[in-house]
């Protein structure tokens, strides 16, 4: 017995509609083609499917038990369909990112809430524990957006410019370089540096002040969540240097004194890296576009606060 798609249609069709000129209108076929069909898949069953001589017409105990398979069926193949449809019109699809940054957390959330309300048909997710291999990772399809401070030459990809940051120093409120009005590289020699858990090469202390100069750390403490390490540092167990995003709200602490590195200080700018097949996708366009708004708002709105503060 060969039961097409088709076939499961027109069962329901016809037991929803109760008879055949109105099933024929719903499935957009003559009725007379309509019953041909039925013909030929009670021919292929080698039983009756209905009750001919009801009014309406109604399913025999064949017919039901063809009719649970469609209803089960069914909507699963057009759930399938409309997935599909969505993204050949862009309005569906998977966006599943990787992090090179622990604390881009802190905008990455409002940009995903914002995303979420117009891309509700996109799947989002997030990749931390492929973070490290993200790019290599890109590059196979295991994730579709990384964002990094670090672009590469990478066949097949390209890196979009979000924002600029600053890397700054936090440290407890009375440490001896809160008399000073930025840091040097020299200051971190006798220091207790606390650090995400990544190697050296991906935190932008030891890539733009620390690793040039050859000056090594007392110590330093790795540590996984930034509200630790904001905690360790309040305690005066160690110093640490953070993307300014984090420490803005810290500012008027009395805990914290923040200090730029260097006198020049440090300008830093985040990317988002995608495949070049996928930079034209209506949602990776606009997830992109909110990743270069939303933490500039941010921004602004703290330094707001802080300013009505003070």
């Amino acid at each position: 017995m060969h039961i097409e798609f088709r076939h499961l249609r027109t069962i329901r069709a016809i037991h929803q509609a109760g008879g055949l000129a109105r099933a024929a209108e719903l499935l957009h076929i003559t009725q007379s083609a309509l019953s041909h069909q039925i013909k030929g898949l009670e021919d292929q069953a080698g039983v009756e499917l209905f009750v001919r001589r009801s009014k309406p017409m109604k399913l025999s105990a064949a017919g039901h038990r063809l009719l649970r398979v469609a209803e089960r069926v069914l909507p699963e193949i057009e759930a399938l369909e409309a997935e599909f449809s969505g993204v050949r019109a862009g309005s569906a699809g998977r966006l599943h990112i990787a992090i090179e940054c622990h604390a881009c957390f802190e905008w990455l959330f409002p940009v995903l809430e914002e995303f979420r309300k117009p891309w509700s048909e996109v799947d989002v997710d997030i990749r931390p524990g492929l973070a490290f291999d993200a790019l290599p990772a890109l590059q196979k399809e295991e994730v579709d957006l990384v964002v990094s401070s670090d672009p590469e030459n990478l066949p097949g990809i390209t890196f979009k410019p979000l924002f600029d940051y600053e890397p700054v120093l936090l440290a407890p409120h009375d440490h001896p370089m809160a008399a000073k009005p930025y840091v040097e590289v020299e200051d971190f020699r006798d220091e207790t540096l606390i650090t995400y858990p990544v190697d050296r090469s991906r935190l932008d202390v030891f890539t733009e002040l620390l690793t040039p100069a050859k000056v090594e750390p007392r110590a330093v403490r790795q540590v996984e969540l930034t509200a630790v390490i904001l905690l360790l540092v309040a305690s005066g167990r160690g110093v640490a240097v953070l993307p300014d995003w984090v420490v803005r709200a810290l500012r008027q602490s009395g805990d914290y004194v923040v200090r730029p590195l260097t006198e020049t200080g440090v300008t830093k700018r985040l990317f988002a890296a995608i495949r070049e097949e996928d930079e034209n996708k209506p949602y990776m366009a606009h997830l992109i576009r909110l990743a270069r708004d939303i933490p500039i708002k941010l921004q602004r709105r703290e330094i707001a606060t802080a300013d009505v503060a003070t």
